[in-house]
């Protein structure tokens, strides 16, 4: 959510810092600031409530220095202000924290009993005090000592007026990325911000904390064991994250989506036996067809896609599946099965609240695949296999093309253990053929962009919407209700078609349009006598399926049966899209929320 960014080296840090804070926009912020080791060895701060741009503009021409700390917030614990903005700074320390400190309260009060006066509102203002306090010659370990005394997560980046040369930075629960330069280095909490300057990096692992000079890095354990960490290499480059023309990166990354499919399907299909090959899932036949259950594991786009997995699973390998948001999983003590695969879904792979669920499946001994987007990511690292989506950096908060790769992975995975258990070769056939087709088809939507936009921009001028949906189309209007009220900020909810008549129908009149999900399948008389409900009280209806079905209607081509909700989305992230722009919305950074969710 918060970004961090840090670098020491030869090059002066400040422009290095904005270029790098304004790469982390994407995630969302509320405020930003920069803490620099001057020549002359003080230190200097600028930070203040606001865009990027907009401290960048305000920095005096001589605030230079060659080590430095960045930061984006996104506010927990007090309102967006100058004086909450981080870096935070007591005498020659500065920090920058990412995560929520849980024992903050406790904390504070003992530094103010010690007569200290904390400035801010926030959590993390305790942690330069508490650094600073320590008795450590060396700053890696006054860090380390600080770190001992806090409860929560944090990713944190510190310098110090007294080691000029020096940067510490730790993790626990939120990213934290090295870069590795030419007699320089860098740090960031998103390799967006370092792709520019470097594409050798190295993750942080929870717990480790890491001494970064111009030359070099070391790592260790918050109990001062040292740790090997070996470079990767990026796959993206700087280019990657240019809107190269579209005013956002959301209409970008629509557009992107039938590039995305092709990568994820790339290499994975077996035209000989009518199957999916997914390498990385650790899971031999034998395993797999004793597997009785799979539980899906997401939160926000990821959930409903980890939906049309689990409908997807059931329908091609015939094993109970469902999804489950990952941000209830482990407060209810679930039970682990030794049966169950379970499988974590998160585009950044560092959603805080699937990681953390992830973990407490590995303490009870449960298996976990990752389906997840970026490369030697938490959750990557923490599962015991799973699969790449290969979508490619997505930047807009709302996720689409990340999201519609999840489905097709998941299409793979049902095809995978499909095969393996009885499905026929001539259905495996079938699917293989279908998911062939899909970035030709999605392509054929995109091109209805004119007509969906118009809609849009009618449809906006309502305060509130209904989406729904049967069986393969419930999942769709989840995710659609959630694309509109993300973006567009109009009211939005989602209800299975079947539970109109069971209370939602009180809600429809003229004023109420409802977008109904209606493939050509064997429930579409059952969905169209549920459009004569709505018709009937003079609601309008936008129908989304294989043919037309009223004035406003939209048609996407017909998929195999199995693959139908992958299309059907695609009109409905148009629809939002155009929606938030027919209002003046600032699409990509939809307000209070966050790209990628790194606390609780």
């Amino acid at each position: 959510m918060c970004g961090i960014v840090a670098y020491v080296g030869p090059q002066y840090a400040v422009p290095i810092l904005v270029e790098g804070l304004a790469r982390l926009e994407y995630r969302g912020y509320d405020s930003a600031g920069l803490a620099v080791v001057s020549r002359s060895g003080d230190l200097r701060v600028r930070k203040a409530k606001g865009r990027v741009g907009e401290l960048a503009a305000d920095l005096p021409a001589r605030f230079k220095g060659r080590t430095g700390i960045g930061h984006t917030r996104w506010a927990t614990h007090g309102e967006p202000s100058d004086v909450n903005a981080h870096p935070h700074v007591t005498g020659t320390v500065a920090v920058v924290h990412n995560g929520i400190i849980e024992n903050a309260d406790e904390l504070r009060a003992k530094l103010e009993a010690d007569g200290v006066v904390l400035a801010s509102e926030t959590d993390s203002e305790v942690l330069p005090h508490l650094i600073a306090r320590s008795q450590a010659t060396e700053l890696e370990d006054a860090v380390r000592e600080a770190l001992s005394q806090v409860v929560g997560t944090y990713g944190i980046a510190v310098t110090d007026t007294r080691h000029p040369d020096v940067l510490v930075v730790a993790r626990n629960g939120s990213p934290v990325v090295l870069g590795i330069g030419e007699k320089e280095m860098f740090v960031a909490s998103d390799v967006a911000a370092l792709v520019r300057y470097t594409r050798q990096v190295v993750h942080l692992d929870d717990g480790e904390l890491a001494t970064v000079r111009p030359d070099g890095f070391r790592t260790s354990t918050l109990d001062a064991r040292a740790t090997s960490k070996k470079p990767s290499l990026i796959e993206t480059d700087d280019a990657t994250y240019d809107a190269e023309g579209y005013t956002h990166f959301m209409r970008k990354e629509i557009h992107e989506q039938p590039g995305a499919v092709e990568r994820a399907l790339g290499g994975r299909l077996d035209e000989r036996f009518h199957t999916a090959h997914l390498g990385g899932l650790n899971l031999d036949a034998r395993e797999a067809r004793g597997i009785r259950r799979v539980k899906i594991l997401g939160c926000g786009s990821a959930y409903y896609a980890g939906q049309v997995g689990a409908q997807l699973i059931e329908e091609l390998a015939r094993i109970p599946a469902d999804a489950e948001p990952a941000s209830e999983f482990r407060y209810r003590n679930p039970v682990v099965e030794p049966d169950t695969l379970y499988i974590a879904v998160s585009q950044s792979g560092e959603t805080y609240d699937t990681l953390v669920a992830v973990q407490e499946l590995r303490r009870k001994g449960g298996r976990v695949l990752g389906v997840v987007n970026a490369v030697g990511s938490a959750i990557a690292r923490e599962c015991d296999g799973g699969v790449y989506l290969h979508a490619g950096p997505e930047i807009a908060v709302a996720s689409t093309k990340a999201y519609t790769s999840q489905a097709v992975v998941f299409a793979l995975l049902a095809l995978h253990l499909g095969r393996i258990r009885d499905l026929s070769p001539s259905d495996g056939r079938r699917i293989c053929e279908g998911l062939r087709r899909l970035p030709g088809q999605i392509e054929e939507i995109l091109k209805q962009e004119d007509r969906i936009a118009a809609l849009a921009a009618d449809l906006a001028t309502y305060r509130s919407m209904l989406f729904i949906g049967r069986v393969r189309g419930w999942p769709i209007a989840r995710e659609s209700a959630q694309k509109l009220k993300e973006v567009s900020y109009v009211h939005a909810e989602a209800y299975p078609s079947s539970e109109l008549k069971h209370g939602p129908l009180a809600l429809v009149n003229p004023e109420l349009p409802t977008v109904a999900i209606v493939p050509d399948d064997d429930l579409l008389d059952k969905n169209q006598s549920t459009l004569g409900e709505i018709r009937a009280r003079r609601g309008r209806v936008l129908t989304v399926g294989h043919r037309e079905l009223g004035d406003d209607s939209l048609v996407v081509p017909k998929s195999e049966p199995e693959l139908d909700p992958i299309l059907l989305t695609i009109p409905l992230q148009l629809l939002a899209y155009h929606a938030a722009v027919a209002l003046g919305n600032d699409v990509d950074k939809p307000r209070n929320l966050a790209k990628s969710v790194t606390v609780e």
